[in-house]
């Protein structure tokens, strides 16, 4: 690993996503409300920005993980960009966690598996809303429900138009809250999502 700020307390370790992966054990005993929300960034076509909340789902040894319907504002965004961003925070902790990086698609067993996992209510709103879409009302998206009830059945395939985007990145930042404002901030960075040295940077808060 490259030379790098002194680091210790809860910022020590040589793996970004096991750090991030500890933050979030952590914050699921303290948080009230979804842990793992993130407010995701991308950018459409004329480079404006765009921010949600969604959920990540899984953290994993080089990526993190969220689902979505493809063919949304923000699938759509992702589809155009290749890259997306965001941000991680804990009010509980006084900590966030920032991410940037390229962006793929996980349409594969791993979405299938997750779909499955889903309560069943879930499961058929993703095939009614067509997400991010004009709605008459809202009793034209229960209408919606009801018809694909009754042609899905109770254990409904995933959508072709829904699915997992895994962010890569490369860059990760740790931010924990200090006195007077005098933050913590490390940010790792490296040249590749292939990469798994990382270069660590003390920032000023």
């Amino acid at each position: 690993m490259a030379d790098q700020a002194k680091r210790d307390g809860i910022f020590a370790g040589d793996d970004p996503f096991a750090l991030a992966q500890a933050w979030l054990a952590e914050a699921t005993k303290t948080e009230p409300n979804d842990p793992n929300a993130i407010a995701l960034a991308t950018v459409d076509a004329t480079g404006l920005p765009n921010v949600r909340m969604v959920l990540l789902k899984e953290i994993e040894a080089n990526a993190f993980v969220f689902y979505t319907n493809y063919t949304s504002q923000k699938g759509q965004e992702i589809e155009g960009a290749g890259k997306a961003a965001f941000v991680m925070h804990w009010k509980s902790l006084h900590r966030q966690i920032r991410v940037r990086g390229p962006v793929m698609r996980e349409d594969g067993p791993q979405a299938d598996a997750y779909y499955a996992s889903r309560g069943l209510q879930s499961r058929l709103g993703a095939w009614a809303s067509q997400q991010s879409q004009p709605l008459a009302s809202r009793a034209h998206l229960l209408a919606e429900v009801a018809k694909i009830t009754a042609t899905k059945g109770p254990n409904p395939k995933r959508p072709p138009f829904w699915g997992g985007y895994r962010i890569k990145p490369l860059e990760i930042e740790f931010w924990a809250d200090g006195p007077a404002r005098l933050h913590d901030r490390f940010r790792w960075t490296r040249p590749t999502v292939n990469d798994t040295e990382w270069s660590i940077t003390r920032l000023n808060p």
